[in-house]
């Protein structure tokens, strides 16, 4: 399983009724963080769980659903976290 595999894998517990992983990494190669091997991802998930959350909740929710890929698979994530409604 690749790595963007494995985020859609670890955000399936947000029950995402879309989801969309572009790899963003080669755009920031000698970066720091791709040097020690994080890739930089831009991520946009739609899920009814982000009703009446903020966008800081929301963040919250996708970094404590992804773990510990947060702390060496990914250096750099660019997040829109939608709801159905606002699509």
């Amino acid at each position: 399983m690749n790595r963007i595999e494995r985020i859609r894998a670890q955000l399936a517990s947000l029950q995402p009724l879309r989801i969309e992983v572009v790899d963003d990494s080669h755009l920031h190669a000698g970066h720091a963080g791709a040097r020690d091997g994080g890739g930089h991802y831009r991520l946009h998930i739609v899920s009814g769980q982000f009703a009446g959350k903020s966008t800081l909740a929301r963040h919250r929710m996708i970094y404590c659903a992804l773990g510990e890929m947060m702390k060496h698979e990914i250096h750099a994530l660019n997040i829109r976290a939608d709801t159905p409604e606002e699509l």
